[in-house]
């Protein structure tokens, strides 16, 4: 991340709670500048306003004119370099897997702590993922659950591939993996499109998903 500040909107329909996080956000040496929008629909014009996109977007789902889920594909499809994080109440299994496999960079429930999301923002500008211990073992049982009855699906890595991808499942950087093989920081960031793109994947939480759903890694 470096000493470059993180440009956030927080979306979400409760003024109230907005200017909450904003308050928050505040506090965060790391951030940048904050804008803000009441549903999906403000927040796609916003984007399409502004001269210099943002970061992250945290992301509301339940809210009225365009709810979360859809303001989520637009952004998948008009700004693909913007990291989403959901922040809600939701807590299905059913519904986080479907977000993550709709391309949503991290999922935080919004009764988690201060530090918890400022450690999200940092870990999806630094590694593309973040999900909180909580989530990832309910993802993580529901996947195991569904191992048992689908067919396991093996894109045949070779040696680099595995260790890279160990090493993104690990949450190390880009910076952190080019010092592991010795290679550039451009190198690494090709290793890790690389993969997403071999397994057909959004982003990398959706590899990161998908490697723990078919066992490609031990950890």
């Amino acid at each position: 991340m470096g000493n470059n500040k993180i440009n956030i909107v927080i979306t979400d329909d409760h003024k109230l709670f907005r200017k909450g996080i904003i308050a928050l956000l505040d506090d965060f040496d790391f951030i940048g500048e904050i804008n803000e929008a009441s549903n999906g629909e403000e927040l796609m014009e916003l984007l399409a306003e502004m001269k210099t996109l943002p970061d992250v977007i945290l992301l509301d789902l339940r809210m009225p004119v365009m709810d979360g889920v859809e303001a989520q594909q637009k952004i998948r499809s008009l700004y693909p370099g913007i990291k989403v994080i959901i922040l809600t109440m939701e807590d299905d299994e059913q519904y986080i897997l479907f977000l993550i496999g709709e391309g949503v960079n991290g999922y935080l429930l919004k009764n988690a702590d201060p530090d918890e999301m400022e450690t999200a923002i940092k870990k999806v500008v630094e590694n593309g993922f973040y999900f909180s211990d909580d989530i990832s073992m309910m993802v993580l049982k529901n996947l195991n659950k569904k191992d048992k009855i689908e067919t396991i699906f093996n894109p045949d890595f070779n040696e680099r591939e595995l260790q890279v991808l160990e090493l993104i499942c690990r949450e190390y950087t880009n910076a952190e993996i080019a010092e592991t093989f010795d290679v550039s920081v451009r190198t690494a960031e090709g290793y890790r499109q690389k993969l997403v793109d071999k397994v057909g994947a959004k982003n990398i939480a959706g590899l990161v998903v998908l490697a723990l759903k078919h066992k490609w890694v031990a950890l």
